[in-house]
Formats: C-alpha cells, sequence, structure tokens
C-alpha cells in the first residue's frame, strides 16, 4: 500500500512493540498516522524517518518511550503535529546539534509526572506553535517566556505541574493570540507582574492556582476583556479584589480565589459579572455579602465558607433561581435560617455548618425535591427535627449533629429511601431508634455522579474515633449513620443489620437496652462500630469476627456479660478499653478470666423502656421484701402464741415503750414548736 495517506489504528488493543521491519516504516506516502490508545511499548524504531511526508503522527496513551527531546522525529520535515501525552517521556543526553527540520503547531507531551529535566532544546527553533501541552512533566527552571514571544501565533499553553520556580516572566512585547493558560501546581513566587493584563490581552482561561504568588490581585486583570475563567486559588494573595476586574470583565463566568489571605467585602456595589456561574472565595478573610451579588442571575455555585463572615443569611440568596451549590459553612453567620428559599430554586448542595445560627428548623428548604445535601450541623438551632424533611425525596446527606434538637425523630423521615449518610449526634434526641429509618432501601447501590459541583463537596463526620473531612467523589461510596450522644432508648432494631454497605454506626453514649443484634455480622463492609456507653446486656455475638473490615470496635460502659469474641483476625488487635466496664464480661483481653462451667447470665425480658441503671432488679427486690416482712411476722406471732414466757415478758416491753414515747413528746411538745413542728 505504498499510496496509503491516512493509517488509523486507534483502541485496537495492539501490544509489543511498533514493527520496524514489517512495512510501516516502508509507508513514505503517509502523511497521518494514529496508533493512540493501545498497548504498545518500547522505543520509537529508527526507521520512523523514512516517514518522510508525515504530517500528524498520534502515539498517546500507549507504553512508549519517547525521548524529550524527538530526535527519532528530526528527519520529519512535513510533521506539523505530534501527540505523546500518556507515554514514558523521558530526558536523553542531548548531543544533537542539528536543528529539527520540522516546524511543529501542536505538539502534546503530558504524562504522568516524570521528572526529565530542563525545557528541551529543539523548542527555541520552533515558531509556528500553536498549540503546547506539556503538563506533568519535571522541567524545572523558569517560566519560559520566550515559548510565547518565539510562537507568535501561539494559543493554548499547557504547564501544570511542571515544577517550574523563580517568578512569572511576561513577553517583552504584547501576545494577542494566547487564549489559554495554565501555570498551576508549580513554585512560582513573587507578584503577579502588574501589567499581565496589558501583555496578554487576549486570554480567555487562566490559572495560576497552587504555586507561591503574594501581593494583591493586578487590577490590569481588568484588560482581559474576553476572560471567561480565572483561578488564582491556593496562593498567598492579599488585599482586595479589583473593582476593574469586576466591571470590565463582563464575560467572566468562574472566578476562584479560595485559600487566599483576602479580605474587606467580597465586591463592590458597581459590577459587571452577570454571566457568573462559579463563585469560589472559600478560606479567605471576607467580612461581607454585598446585594449586589444578587444580579448574577445565572450562578450556580456560590461558596464562601471558612470567611469572617458575621451578618444574617442574605434574604436574596434564596431568590437565585440558578444557585445549585450553596456553602457558607465555617463562618460567623447569626440568626435564623431565612425564612423560606424560593419554590421554584434549582439549590442541591446546602452547607452552613459551623456558624452562629440559632432557632428552629422551620420551613426554609421546604419542597426541595431536587436537594441532595443538608448540612446545618454545629450551630445552636433548637426544637424538633421538622417533619416537612420527610418531603426531600432526593436526599442523600443529612446533617444536624451539635444543636439543641430534642424530641423523636419524626417518622417522616423513613420516606427519605436515598439516604446514605445521617449524622444526628450531640443532641438532645429521644424515643425509639426508628426500624424503618435504616430499612435495607436506606442505602442505595448506585453510585452515579451528581452534578459538577460534587467535586467540590465536602463533610465532617466521626469515624474511627476521629472527626475527618470527607470530600469528592469518596462521597459516592462512603456511608453512615452517626446518633451518639443522645437520649434514645429502647433496643437496636435488628433491621440495622441489612445495612451491608455501610462503613461507619455509632450509637454510643445513649440509653440504648437489650441485646446486640446477631445481624450485625452481615455488615460485611462496616470499618468502625461504637455501641459503648448504653445499657446493652447479654452476649456479644460471635459471629461479628466475620467483619473482617471492622477497624474500631468498642461495646465498653454497658452491662454485657459472657465470653468476648474470639481472639482472632482483626479481633485479635482490639485491647481492655474496647470491653471495659461490663462488670459480668470475661475473657481476652480482660483480666476477667471466664469459668470453664461457665453459662451465660439468663437475659431479663423487658416490658418497658425505663430506666434499668444499676445491676438489681427492683421488682424482684420488692417481692422478696414484701415476703420477708411476712414471715418474720408470722414467726413472731408464733413464737409468743406457744411460749407463755416470752409473751409476758414482750407485751409489757410493748406497754412500758409505748408510755414514755408518749411522755417524751408531752415534755418536749414546746420546745419543739419553737423551731416550727406543731
Amino acid at each position: 500500500m505504498t499510496s496509503l495517506k491516512t493509517l488509523s489504528l486507534q483502541s485496537c488493543k495492539l501490544d509489543g512493540r511498533i514493527p520496524a521491519t514489517q512495512g510501516l516504516c516502508d509507508l513514505n506516502h503517509l502523511q497521518g498516522l494514529y496508533m493512540s490508545d493501545n498497548d504498545l511499548s518500547g522505543f520509537l524504531p529508527p526507521c520512523v524517518a523514512n516517514l518522510t511526508s508525515l504530517q500528524r503522527l498520534d502515539l498517546s496513551s500507549n507504553h512508549l518511550k519517547i525521548p524529550i527531546s524527538l530526535s527519532p522525529l528530526y528527519n520529519l520535515s512535513s510533521l506539523k503535529s505530534f501527540y505523546g501525552s500518556g507515554n514514558e517521556i523521558f530526558a536523553e543526553k542531548d548531543d544533537y546539534k542539528l536543528s529539527p527540520k520540522f516546524q511543529l503547531e501542536s505538539l502534546l507531551l503530558s504524562c504522568r509526572g516524570q521528572a526529565v529535566g530542563a525545557f528541551p532544546k529543539f523548542l527555541y527553533h520552533q515558531v509556528n506553535l500553536q498549540y503546547v501541552d506539556l503538563a506533568n512533566l519535571g522541567l524545572k527552571g523558569e517560566f519560559p517566556n520566550w515559548l510565547i514571544e518565539n510562537n507568535t501565533y501561539l494559543q493554548y499553553l499547557f504547564l501544570e505541574n511542571c515544577s517550574l520556580s523563580g517568578p512569572f516572566l511576561l513577553p517583552r512585547n504584547s501576545h494577542v493570540n494566547l487564549s489559554f493558560l495554565s501555570i498551576s501546581k508549580n513554585h512560582f513566587r513573587g507578584q503577579i507582574p502588574s501589567k499581565i493584563g496589558v501583555y496578554l490581552p487576549r486570554l480567555n482561561v487562566l490559572d495560576m492556582s497552587n504555586n507561591g504568588f503574594n501581593g494583591s490581585i493586578p487590577s490590569s486583570l481588568g484588560n482581559m476583556s474576553l476572560l471567561y475563567k480565572l483561578d488564582l486559588s491556593n496562593n498567598v494573595l492579599i488585599g482586595r479584589i479589583p473593582e476593574y476586574l469586576t466591571r470590565s470583565c463582563s464575560l467572566l463566568e468562574t472566578l476562584m480565589l479560595s485559600n487566599n489571605s483576602l479580605q474587606g467585602q467580597i465586591f463592590s456595589e458597581n459590577i459587571n459579572l452577570k454571566f457568573l456561574r462559579w463563585l469560589q472565595l472559600d478560606s479567605n478573610q471576607f467580612d461581607g455579602i454585598p446585594d449586589s451579588l444578587s444580579n448574577c442571575s445565572y450562578l450556580t455555585m456560590l461558596d464562601v465558607s471558612n470567611n469572617h463572615l458575621s451578618q444574617m443569611i442574605p434574604g436574596w440568596i434564596g431568590k437565585m433561581s440558578s444557585l445549585e451549590f450553596l456553602d457558607l459553612s465555617r463562618n460567623n453567620l447569626s440568626g435564623p435560617l431565612p425564612p423560606s428559599f424560593d419554590t421554584s430554586s434549582m439549590l442541591q448542595f446546602i452547607y452552613l455548618s459551623r456558624n452562629k445560627l440559632l432557632g428552629p428548623i422551620l420551613r426554609p428548604f421546604y419542597n426541595y425535591s431536587k436537594l441532595l445535601a443538608l448540612d446545618l450541623s454545629h450551630n445552636d438551632l433548637t426544637g424538633r427535627v421538622p417533619e416537612w424533611i420527610g418531603r426531600l425525596s432526593n436526599l442523600r446527606f443529612l446533617l444536624l449533629s451539635y444543636n439543641n434538637l430534642e424530641g423523636e425523630i419524626p417518622i417522616q423521615l423513613c420516606k427519605l429511601d436515598q439516604l446514605t449518610l445521617i449524622d444526628l449526634s450531640h443532641n438532645y434526641l429521644s424515643g425509639n431508634i426508628l426500624s424503618c429509618i435504616v430499612s435495607t432501601a436506606f442505602f442505595p447501590s448506585s453510585t452515579d455522579a451528581y452534578a459538577p459541583e460534587s467535586s467540590q463537596q465536602s463533610f465532617e463526620f466521626t469515624t474511627k474515633n476521629v472527626s475527618l473531612p470527607y470530600r469528592g467523589s469518596i462521597l459516592h461510596y462512603f456511608t453512615g449513620i452517626d446518633f451518639s450522644c443522645n437520649n434514645f432508648s429502647g433496643k437496636i432494631p435488628p433491621e440495622i443489620g441489612n445495612l451491608s454497605k455501610i462503613k461507619a454506626l455509632n450509637l454510643s453514649h445513649n440509653n440504648l437496652v437489650g441485646p446486640i443484634p446477631p445481624t450485625f455480622s452481615r455488615l460485611k463492609e462496616i470499618e468502625s462500630l461504637d455501641l459503648s456507653h448504653n445499657k446493652l446486656e447479654g452476649e456479644i455475638p460471635p459471629q461479628l469476627t466475620e467483619l473482617y473490615y471492622l477497624a474500631v470496635f468498642s461495646v465498653a460502659h454497658n452491662n454485657l456479660s459472657g465470653k468476648t469474641p474470639a481472639r482472632v483476625a482483626q479481633f485479635a488487635t482490639y485491647e481492655e478499653s474496647c470491653y471495659k466496664d461490663n462488670p459480668f464480661l470475661c475473657g481476652q483481653p480482660l483480666s476477667k478470666v471466664c469459668d470453664a462451667a461457665m453459662t451465660p447470665l439468663p437475659m431479663p425480658t423487658l416490658t418497658t423502656n425505663k430506666d434499668n441503671s444499676g445491676f438489681m432488679d427492683m421488682e424482684v427486690f420488692y417481692v422478696t421484701f414484701g415476703v420477708a416482712y411476712i414471715m418474720a411476722l408470722l414467726v413472731i406471732g408464733a413464737v409468743l402464741y406457744i411460749n407463755p414466757y416470752w409473751r409476758r415478758v414482750w407485751f409489757p416491753f410493748i406497754e412500758v415503750s409505748i408510755n414514755n414515747c408518749y411522755y417524751f413528746l408531752v415534755d418536749n411538745l414546746p420546745i419543739l414548736s419553737k423551731f416550727g413542728f406543731s
């Protein structure tokens, strides 16, 4: 096929080396060769240099070893595009004094983070580049401003995670074609050049995140009138957001400034961000949300968490009909929850935790059928868990911990058959744990991604005795229940054993009674189980040793009896503290040795949920005391009836005692009356 011009072998499951002697290198009329998404390995064969008509070469997503100098391709004078991303890019000793014959327009060499040293010298001779992607290459050195200067047609430049350092250097002349610049995840220091907007005025996307830039945000960014994404997050920037930026960049859709030290009010009242959709300002020092933000009618994501906001939640936030993601957590917001949010709202994620919100949870999110996450934890909310939460049919995450809620769990919560995470800990809730709220439908098996905003999700949940943040895609798989530190009573519903996917279960510090359900042996994926500080009785089910993922286990401070589970698998690692303060429990690791003939204590039948504290059955005590009292009276009567001598002694003794008590009261009555006794 000597006249063949295009050969596509993409995603054909090819493996081994690129053949050098089977005719491929003889296709000297070939203009396009596409071999991406295979399992090819080894080095590029030298005979590739014979393909002198080749213009486009795509070897991406293989296991090839490609030198960053591209020396095997120097003879391909017609080559315009080379795609080598997703291979092993390595540095070789650059002894090449000749310049390559090609002039590339597109070069993609991003890889998995190999260290390859300095920028390859052949790039100094390229003047037609339009698209350059060198992400994840350990190139080191300073920013290659010469690459922009030499290539006046350059439009896209990706230098993410390249270990670059030093200051960010602008080209000597204004570059009007560059539209995409990403230099995130490097080690740049110093200030962002004050004239960056003058020298790069046509940028659509500027990503300088995850570096060490300090100083203020240059106002010249307002010169980038075509800018629709700006990411300066995770730096050391200070000061305010320039007003010129928010007035002139009218096409801005994404503004990400999180994890800096910016301060003051977020925006001025004079902004022109009508197309703004994504605003991420968390972990700064902002102290106010302007009303002008209500004009951003397309806003779908608003994250101002971990700042210094101290006012009440603005009422207009609930009227933003496009808002899907709202995070105002970790501030000093006070007052009650807003009375109501717009019923046409698209809100799916609401995070208001760690503020100073107070009062009852009324009806602000009533009829929010699209709501997936509601986090109101760590506030001062009072009253009951509202019944209307049962109308949030798609709710996946419900966190109401560390408040002052009281009363019983409303039965309407049984309708939430999509819940995967529920935390009601550290409240004053009471009553029984509803069996329906932990039914088999409680944890759905689907792991669908919810929305683009789901990558920003973050929950704080206590598991394995440590409070940890869970964020991103892990929340698609994490399931847990935390009802600890309340006043729940009654027995543990055996239906909990049906939650085979649950990872964490915490029912500690309550008033639960009865046995540990043997159905817990079905919790095959559980990692943390805490039943401590209750009034549980009976034996620990020996089947629990089959829970091979169980890393944290505690049944301390209960009334359990019998032998501890066998010291096998993970149960061989549990210490005495996991079982302590169970007086009738014996066996390792406890110091109390079990009697060989020991039989389990009988389990009392519980008819009420009253407090059965202590180790004495009060009903048995009252019965035995009454019987003993009657028996004593009968014995005394029988003795007096049978023995005349004791009868003659007993009755005069009683008569004398009665007279003494009478005269004692008569003589001391005036004295007692002085002290208020009559």
